[in-house]
């Protein structure tokens, strides 16, 4: 317990904590993950909020009679702590007392004590709430904690300053019908596609920014791979010479947030069984480059999921390497905001980055002069007054900058080698999920 004026604070136990009582008692809070009994016992499986961890009853040597308990009930316990090199963390807990503070109305639905959970997706979801009691289920949000925590610690440690944008906007940032649309105090309105408007704004007085924010699509997708609102994990930047600088932000960033999964979420990563990536340097190749190497002609303007897993299989075999750049795409398929390729106008100075065959991220630099601007939304046939509040950022002055957006649970998912880009989101939004 920590006091706080005089009052004591409810603390979370942790591994610490245990190693520390061993030879002595230890009083705190778990849900009864699973019973299992004996002849002369009953093994009691702890489930705190990370950890799962073994406790014993005796008889004679609890106050408190067995016969309270069931899978589910939330108790609050004190027990003597003694190694055990068979159990986990090499620690068990002798039950002396325990105090029921709650007991389910109903049995789960799903089997939380197994080893693997062992139901359907659509059954997971429609369970959503037990499903993620399941220590494999909930691991792989802490994962996601940890890339967060990663992207973010790095973004600050970089002199990037975190904001928060808007999600309820006047114009779409991207484009496109993947809107969703609504009424905003009877005038017309969207969720954000991206909050691209926002960082680059930014960018004109914190010079670098991140920000860590659902975004939301209108896209008809029933795919493994998409979600209609998922974390964005975007950040922009000032003053780069070209979008390498991007790049190269981002190789970093990414070997940050492995360093922090590796250092700080072993228990999930071994729980899971998931391999984490060796990042040096990530090789790029451009677009037509990419064409070249997957064999296809070169009329065509984006890359398709198969043409993804290839490339990663080739950058695997050829530069050791499970992420690789696609960069100079056909400024056709890039962004209003893109910067056109001063070698080749057709081209766009943005790249997507793969990873064990999907996109995660797409970046690339901005266009910072007004006119330049101006210019290229008239090839999009957009009208400047659509976009007037965007256009007052480089009517004002702009520094050269660029940035890029990462989807949070495609990371997460490829990390993970998960099937279903739904695996790695609490309580995913689709077509067919609004609820839970």
């Amino acid at each position: 317990m920590q006091q706080i004026n005089g009052q004591s604070l409810i603390k979370e136990i942790t591994l610490d904590d245990l190693k520390k009582a061993v030879g002595s008692d230890i009083t705190f809070c778990a849900c009864v993950h699973k019973l299992r009994k004996m002849s002369a016992f009953t093994f009691v499986i702890l489930r705190t909020g990370r950890y799962l961890l073994q406790s014993v009853y005796v008889p004679e040597l609890c106050q408190t009679e067995l016969k309270d308990l069931c899978e589910g009930a939330y108790i609050e316990l004190t027990g003597g702590v003694k190694e055990e090199p068979r159990a986990s963390y090499g620690c068990e807990i002798v039950l002396k007392s325990f105090k029921l503070l709650s007991k389910p109305a109903e049995e789960y639905p799903l089997h939380v004590s197994d080893r693997v959970l062992g139901c359907t997706l659509d059954t997971n979801l429609s369970h959503r709430s037990v499903a993620l009691r399941h220590p494999h289920e909930r691991a792989v949000f802490k994962i996601a904690e940890g890339v967060v925590s990663g992207f973010r610690s790095f973004m600050l440690s970089q002199n990037f300053t975190e904001i928060h944008s808007p999600k309820i906007c006047a114009a779409a940032a991207e484009g496109g019908a993947n809107i969703f649309k609504l009424k905003y105090f009877g005038e017309d309105a969207v969720l954000a596609q991206s909050p691209q408007f926002y960082k680059q704004t930014c960018v004109a007085f914190f010079d670098r920014v991140f920000e860590i924010a659902p975004v939301y699509r209108a896209e008809k997708h029933n795919s493994a791979r998409h979600l209609n609102e998922y974390i964005g994990l975007d950040f922009e930047m000032a003053f780069i010479n070209d979008m390498t600088d991007v790049m190269r932000m981002e190789t970093a960033m990414l070997k940050a947030v492995v360093c922090e999964l590796s250092k700080n979420y072993k228990t999930e990563l071994e729980m899971l069984g998931a391999k984490l990536p060796v990042i040096d340097d990530i090789p790029a190749v451009t677009f037509f480059e990419a064409l070249d190497i997957l064999g296809k002609s070169r009329n065509q303007f984006d890359l398709d999921p198969t043409d993804e897993v290839k490339l990663c299989e080739y950058a695997k075999e050829h530069y050791g390497s499970e992420f690789i750049f696609v960069t100079k795409f056909p400024g056709l398929k890039r962004p209003f905001y893109a910067m056109d390729s001063k070698d080749d106008p057709k081209l766009a100075e943005s790249f997507d980055l793969l990873f064990r065959g999907l996109e995660i991220t797409t970046g690339g630099q901005r266009i910072h002069d007004y006119n330049e601007q101006v210019s290229k939304l008239a090839r999009y046939n957009i009208a400047p007054q659509e976009l007037e509040s965007y256009l007052s950022i480089h009517k004002y002055g702009m520094p050269p900058h660029g940035g890029l957006g990462i989807g949070l649970e495609r990371l997460v998912m490829k990390l993970l080698g998960l099937e279903n880009i739904r695996q790695a989101s609490l309580f995913p939004r689709d077509m067919h999920h609004l609820d839970p």
